[in-house]
Parts: structure tokens; sequence; C-alpha cells
């Protein structure tokens, strides 16, 4: 088994774990640090199986700006995003995350981004598939583009294993406190 996977393997369950445990108020610090970045188009993500998540925060948000949920349109492609709003018909896409069933495409400037584990330098660790890791690095090509992991603090690993196409979160946020690497 290769390091990613171990790592990946005891994520998801500590993810399970904290997911089980969790009350209300996950998003609260997420709605927080998203204050400064009003206005600008906002990414989410619809939450599957254990993922923290962050709908409470993307509908704190919504009356500000653009806020959009991504869309998978093939294999080893980015994201492309959808104009979401609370309530928004939604159908199943690939891997089971909802998405919206029509809307406007945009391309964020903030990405609320899922992950596995994460560390205190801004180390990720997703699925396996690299949608994000492509998306972030076609956005930075073409300007600022800022990745707020969002995760338990349960999800936290000391060292992962990091790849040069792995991209580097900006802000980490959990249910218990922001994290600056």
């Amino acid at each position: 088994m290769s390091a990613k996977a171990a790592a990946r393997q005891a994520a998801f369950a500590r993810r399970r774990q904290a997911h089980a445990a969790a009350g209300p108020g996950a998003a609260d610090l997420l709605i927080g640090a998203l204050r400064p970045y009003r206005g600008r188009t906002l990414a989410g993500y619809a939450a599957i199986r254990s993922e923290i998540d962050p709908m409470p925060a993307m509908a704190a948000m919504a009356p500000f700006g653009p806020v959009c949920l991504p869309v998978i349109a093939a294999p080893e492609s980015p994201l492309a995003f959808r104009e979401w709003t609370p309530g928004a018909a939604m159908n199943a896409g690939p891997f089971g995350a909802m998405v919206p069933a029509d809307g406007r495409w945009h391309v964020p400037e903030v990405l609320i981004v899922p992950l596995v584990a994460f560390d205190r330098r801004g180390g990720r660790l997703g699925y396996g598939g690299g949608f994000y890791d492509r998306t972030l690095a076609g956005l930075r090509a073409r300007g600022r583009a800022v990745a707020i992991g969002f995760a338990y603090a349960a999800q936290e690993a000391g060292d992962l294993p990091q790849e040069p196409t792995d991209a580097p979160l900006d802000l980490i946020v959990t249910e218990r406190e922001v994290i600056r690497p």
C-alpha cells in the first residue's frame, strides 16, 4: 500500500468518527473565515458520505455574490462550476455528489475544498482523482485563487505525503479553529 493510500485509509476512519460525533454549528468558523471574500465568486461543494458540510456557509455568502458547485465534466479534466442558490434544483452527479440542475457557469476566485486529510503546512490529501489539483493549478495560472480546506479537526495529519502536482491550501478551517499555513 502506498503512503498516500495508507494516509487516506487512516484519515477516512478519523473522519467517520468525527462526523458521527458532530453537532450543529460545524460551519460557524467557516462563515467567519469567508467574510473577507464577500462579493467574490465562491465555489463550495455538496458534502458526500462523512464530509463536513459547507452548505450553511455557502448559503450565508449567497446574498453577496455568486456561489457555485463543482461539476465533473470528464475524467482527467479540471472541474467546471455551476451557480448554486439555496433551494436550487439538484441532480446526482458522478461519485454521488449533488450538482445544480441548471444555472450559469462561473470561474471561482475562492474555493472551499473538500479533503480526506490536511496538515498545518497547507498540505491536502484528496480522494486521488486530482480534480482539485488540476483545477487549482489552472485557476492559479490565470490569477489568484484562494483554496480554503474545510475539514473536521480529526482529519489533521502530522506530515502528509505530497507530490509536486499537489495544490496547497491557503487556509484550513475546521469546526474548532482556523489554520493559516
